[in-house]
């Protein structure tokens, strides 16, 4: 059982949903990242996602785009995210880490390489935006080979057999994108995000993260009341981004804190 398949499963028992923050790596400087990974886990989080910086994040609102870019003008690269995950292990053997990116900086590594580097410093599972699931099946299996849990997206638009191919594929969870657009959208409906989860739930019995419009406490616990995970992306940004160096955990401790109490 991987780590993200024990964390959901001990949460489950316990009935509790999952509190998925999403940070760039090297946002806002490299030397912050492993203390904001801890600080997001210390205040109740219990997957991390951790972006791969990337010049073109095209699923990306502006908000994670200027993370992207801060993390880039100090030439945050794929090896150096696999060494931030190293050096986290360090303290934490627990909590699971996923790498959310795109494909060029995998495709310039080579999946092998990329794999069995992030097996060996503690990655869980991989979301690649631009890996679509009818021309992925050689990466998953390389994923699957290192115990690496393959994490996909489901939109609004995906139908029933799309859905199906794509739950056939998963493991760890599913991420399904409450909006038709970029991360930080607004106008979020929860009325229909509870009748796709359902639909998804339908297909597969693996728990269901919903992202893309969690913005506050408010709609993260209303997220929290259809799904089995609530990814904060944009919001988090936001807070890192209006922080100075020395209120930044605090502040991020504070958002993590309240989006726990809202979703428990």
């Amino acid at each position: 059982m991987s780590r993200i398949q024990a964390t959901f499963a001990a949460l489950k028992s316990h009935h509790k949903k999952a509190l998925i923050p999403y940070i760039t790596a090297g946002d806002p400087h490299p030397k912050h990242t492993v203390a904001l990974m801890h600080a997001l886990v210390e205040s109740g989080s219990d997957v991390i996602e951790l972006g791969v910086p990337f010049s073109d994040p095209m699923a990306d609102g502006p908000v994670i785009q200027r993370a992207t870019e801060r993390a880039l003008v100090h030439h945050v690269g794929l090896r150096d995210v696999l060494e931030m995950v190293k050096e986290f292990r360090q303290q934490d053997d627990k909590t699971p880490v996923v790498l959310m990116g795109y494909a060029n900086p995998i495709e310039a590594m080579g999946q092998q390489q990329f794999v069995e580097r992030a097996s060996e410093v503690g990655v869980d599972g991989v979301l690649i935006v631009d890996y679509p699931p009818e021309e992925s099946e050689t990466f998953v299996g390389i994923l699957q080979a290192h115990h690496l849990d393959p994490i996909f997206l489901l939109s609004p638009t995906s139908d029933a057999a799309r859905i199906s191919m794509i739950t056939k594929q998963a493991s760890g969870f599913v991420y399904y994108v409450s909006l038709k657009g970029v991360t930080g959208s607004q106008n979020l409906n929860i009325v229909e995000v509870g009748e796709r989860v359902a639909a998804i739930r339908r297909q597969s019995d693996l728990p269901i993260g919903v992202g893309f419009g969690v913005r506050d406490a408010a709609t993260a616990k209303a997220v929290a009341a259809v799904a089995d995970a609530i990814v904060v992306g944009s919001r988090m940004i936001q807070e890192i981004e209006s922080s100075d160096e020395a209120n930044l955990l605090s502040n991020v401790r504070q958002l993590t804190s309240e989006l726990r109490k809202a979703i428990d």
